[in-house]
């Protein structure tokens, strides 16, 4: 048996970090070029949590900015000679800055047109030489391999930049800063009621909507990456197509609920839904912990702050060491 006492403290002290670097960075001004002004669109480009922090980010700035802002794959630029990127903006989000794809990616954006903005955790990196400009996240060291603060110190850093373009989004970060930092410490009432769930679970689906979809992406990933279980992330209106079948069989499933008014019909009815065909759901929201509606983006980031104990203490019950998982390294080598 595995010392359960000395496992996962690196991934619980990092965790415990999360308020504070949320708060500390969303509450940073960010100074963008005014070439950043005149844009038609915006594209994403991360991997592994970084990209489910981009997903995050890509509802809120398509909310608030009213442009389109989707997903480039790396591998446009990595294996590929890119695509035309007159007139946007390219947000690449590389935790260390090193991943060679990523460093790919942003050299080819800019060579294609983009203005690149890197987000990352590492002074001097790569990434951030070949980017226009840089919005450090400032989380401090991450040593645990799945990354937990630096995915929130993402989705801050990615606030903080709509807060320059606007002194009313500027107010809202100003208060949910707040109201994360009164978070802290705070563990979801039904905790040892969802971990027992999970560590009997063979199959897990983790449904959200808007900013909580994004959400959905990075809990199933740590799921997987911690505790070696099978679960995927859905779309509250996607899953009751096809891959309701699969409740059919034994599932489980993680409801994640920013509390967005508009979001509130679509999951209540694949909670409905689930339940009534025998499925095990826990529904979780900031409301849950007294917060009340914050911005979507920084909802996303507490349901995450809610749930990476959990995933933490699952992996620890199920004798696996959640700060370095068997078969991961911190930075991946990908083309």
């Amino acid at each position: 048996m595995l010392d359960k006492i000395e496992l996962g403290q690196q991934m619980a002290a990092e965790i415990a970090q999360i308020p504070s670097v949320f708060s500390k960075r969303v509450s940073r001004s960010v100074d963008l070029d005014s070439q950043f002004d005149d844009l038609q669109a915006i594209y994403t480009v991360a991997r592994g949590s970084s990209d489910a922090a981009a997903n995050i980010l890509s509802y809120e700035w398509m909310r608030e900015l009213q442009l389109p802002v989707t997903s480039l794959p790396p591998s446009v630029f990595s294996l590929g000679t890119g695509v035309r990127l007159d007139r946007s903006a390219c947000l690449l989000i590389s935790q260390s800055g090193a991943s060679e794809d990523l460093v790919k990616s942003a050299r080819g954006a800019r060579a294609r047109g983009a203005k690149v903005v890197a987000l990352t955790n590492q002074p001097g990196s790569a990434v951030e030489q070949a980017a226009d400009i840089c919005v450090p996240l400032d989380a401090g060291p991450e040593f645990a391999v799945p990354a937990t603060k630096t995915v929130i110190g993402s989705i801050a850093a990615g606030m903080a930049i709509l807060a320059s373009h606007s002194p009313d989004y500027a107010a809202i970060c100003k208060r949910d800063a707040a109201e994360v930092t009164k978070v802290a410490g705070q563990q979801h009432p039904d905790y040892e009621t969802i971990i027992h769930g999970l560590i009997r679970s063979q199959h897990i689906y983790v449904i959200g909507r808007d900013t909580g979809f994004g959400a959905a992406q990075e809990v199933a990933l740590k799921l997987k990456e911690c505790c070696a279980l099978h679960a995927e992330a859905y779309s509250a209106s996607e899953v009751l197509h096809g891959p309701l079948q699969l409740v059919t069989k034994p599932l489980t499933v993680l409801l994640l609920d920013t509390g967005l008014k508009s979001t509130q019909q679509s999951l209540d009815r694949a909670e409905e839904r689930f339940r009534a065909s025998g499925a095990k759901v826990f529904r979780i929201s900031p409301i849950d912990v007294d917060v009340p509606i914050l911005s979507p983006a920084a909802s996303a980031a507490i349901l995450l702050y809610l749930v990476y104990p959990i995933v933490r203490q699952v992996a620890l019950a199920l004798s696996l060491d959640p700060d370095t998982p068997q078969t991961l390294s911190k930075v991946t080598s990908t083309l």
